[in-house]
């Protein structure tokens, strides 16, 4: 049954995100969920709550819908429901949404489950590193900004909404979330994947100013 439930996701999640931004198509949650369950093979956790939550964590992500923070967990709820999935497993998955970006650490929260941890270091890892970088460069030019300017510093105390709202050159943003990754790994594998990644970083920085 499991095995109905994930490929009936997958085909939904390739059809709505079948024309998004490279950094959030189907590749990028394809890769999110092979890590997430490479990651769960360590951790005691309920693996259809993992595979669900990374399958569906940016099915509408609200940096692409007017900041609408809870329209990703609606339709996902929506979705599960209507296959038939549990109201505990369909409400877990919902949360996992809600509380797995970047920003979502803005915010004080009550939620945690292992299940997080998982899918949230899946995400992650997803953001750094040579795809971190590719992914990084892709949605900045989908938004027009620039890759460097010298003249814009870091913002390294944003607020939620500076986050949000931010225009900053691309090169800002390794500065402003990526390079903070690795210290927010919440599982042991996910810290020794991330380890390698932000070294692959640092160097492409020392690389990218060298040629500037």
């Amino acid at each position: 049954m499991d095995s109905i439930i994930i490929n009936n996701t997958v085909d939904f999640v390739q059809q709505t995100l079948k024309n998004a931004e490279g950094g959030h198509d189907w590749w990028h949650i394809h890769r999110v969920w092979k890590n997430a369950k490479l990651i769960a093979e360590t951790e005691e956790a309920d693996l259809l709550v993992v595979e669900l939550a990374a399958l569906l964590h940016d099915i509408a992500d609200s940096k692409f819908h007017g900041g609408n923070e809870e329209l990703g967990p609606a339709i996902a709820g929506d979705f599960l429901r209507g296959i038939g999935v549990s109201e505990p497993v369909t409400e877990h998955v919902q949360q996992i949404i809600r509380h797995i970006s970047f920003k979502s650490g803005f915010d004080k929260s009550d939620f945690h489950s292992i299940e997080l941890d998982i899918v949230q270091d899946a995400d992650r890892l997803d953001a750094i590193g040579a795809i971190g970088i590719a992914r990084a460069f892709s949605y900045g030019g989908f938004k027009g900004r620039e890759i460097y300017n010298p003249e814009i510093k870091p913002n390294l105390n944003m607020t939620k909404e500076e986050y949000k709202n931010s225009t900053a050159p691309t090169i800002n943003h390794f500065y402003e979330k990526l390079l903070l990754l690795k210290d927010k790994m919440n599982t042991q594998t996910g810290r020794r994947l991330a380890e390698q990644r932000n070294s692959f970083m640092e160097s492409y920085l020392k690389q990218f100013y060298s040629e500037c």
